[in-house]
């Protein structure tokens, strides 16, 4: 008799949920590669459990060797596309705190936490008091509207951008329609396939000045946790806000001639950033869509071309090059701005962070037009001057 295909399916779910329960049996008796084998010297610490790279970076710079940091996310794979597992969800039963990023970046978190039925689990909320671009005022013409508190000046929007100030009430306001178009469109781009940022943008990371601030959040939450350790993570904390504002400063700087500019990018990830640096952004497609829709690509070309644009920049994280097509239309390079979601092995260290927004930096002055011989002075003149005395010798 001709097995039923539908049986064999189930079967199949069965044996694999039987060996998943195995495994973790299994594991809670053996070491594991990745640091457990000292687990008895680990416990003797503040064990903490980060959620993804910009957040663990953070955390690793403030706790030093005094708390044991643990990322929940592989580090391939970003908060959009996770999937808990049960060995995730152990991590947060061990843990003494869990630090996040916040404002709905994790939104998995919620049924992990339960699940982990860790009731002396303390969170860290990172954004917390941080100011904040609703995502219904993300997309306006002129990039304008940020909530209360934010340093930038928005007074002089509230007559042009007033559907905005309730932040995710602007349907009530039935007297500017195309406000309303606008908003259905928002809601689209993050609504389809699942996903859904939430009432704001969650991308605070990117901007430095308020990374300074998810710092000292993380500062406060590990004091408040290990108080013996107060004068070890202010210290910490404090030396790598230095860098951080070193860092902010070689931007603002770098970025100051392209003052007004708009630049391009794959994802909807940069508004904080481009506001931070007096820059505007445009981008393809928005999370969670992957395909741009005609409006999206004019909209694109059409900023490119305004700002004469010589790089689109992409993302390590899409799964094939989206700007190739276009960019071979407009007669310009493909580049990178790496939104830290993702990253390889030396991701996980405080240091990453510093680097790789540097290396955003270099992007994008590119992107504008700047020389490359201007960051990248080194290897290409010593292997000219290199050259130079055989020349002259043949001569002469």
């Amino acid at each position: 008799m001709t097995p039923n295909p539908s049986r064999l399916s189930r079967l199949q779910q069965c044996q694999l949920s039987i060996a998943l329960l195995s495994a973790l049996a299994l594991g809670s008796c053996a070491s594991s590669p990745s640091g457990e084998t000292n687990s008895t010297q680990d416990d003797s610490k503040l064990q903490v459990t980060t959620t993804f790279l910009p957040i663990t970076n953070f955390t690793k710079a403030v706790a030093g060797d005094r708390a044991q940091v643990t990322q929940l996310l592989p580090n391939n794979i970003g908060p959009h596309d996770y999937q808990a597992k049960p060995e995730d969800i152990q991590k947060l039963a061990k843990a003494d705190i869990l630090v996040m990023n916040g404002l709905e970046m994790e939104a998995f978190l919620e049924d992990m936490v339960k699940n982990a039925g860790n009731s002396e689990l303390a969170m860290v909320d990172s954004s917390e008091g941080v100011a904040v671009i609703p995502n219904e005022e993300e997309h306006g013409d002129e990039h304008k509207g940020e909530k209360e508190g934010d340093d930038h000046d928005h007074e002089d929007h509230e007559d042009e951008d007033h559907e905005g100030e309730e932040h995710a009430e602007g349907d009530d306001h039935g007297d500017e329609d195309h406000a309303e178009d606008e908003d259905h469109d928002e809601k689209k781009d993050h609504a389809e396939g699942g996903h859904d940022h939430g009432e704001n943008n969650p991308h605070i990371w990117l901007d430095p000045k308020r990374a300074i601030q998810q710092v000292e959040n993380i500062r406060d939450g590990l004091i408040k946790a290990d108080p013996d350790g107060k004068s070890t993570y202010e210290a910490n904390a404090a030396a790598y806000i230095d860098q951080l504002k070193q860092l902010d400063t070689e931007f603002t700087e770098q970025l100051k001639p392209y003052a007004g500019k708009t630049f391009v990018t794959y994802h909807d990830f940069a508004d904080y950033f481009a506001r931070s640096y007096d820059l505007k952004v445009e981008y393809l497609v928005g999370i969670p869509d992957e395909n741009a829709s005609p409006e999206d690509v004019k909209r694109v070309i059409n900023a490119a071309k305004s700002s004469n644009l010589k790089t689109l920049l992409s993302e390590p994280q899409a799964s094939s090059n989206p700007f190739t097509a276009l960019a071979q239309d407009l007669k310009v390079q493909v580049g990178t701005f790496d939104p830290l979601e993702t990253g390889g092995t030396d991701a996980l260290e405080a240091d990453y962070y510093l680097s790789a927004m540097r290396a955003n930096l270099k992007s994008l002055t590119t992107a504008f037009g700047s020389q490359p011989q201007t960051w990248m002075p080194a290897q290409p003149k010593q292997r000219t001057v290199a050259t130079l005395p055989q020349w002259v010798q043949v001569k002469f």
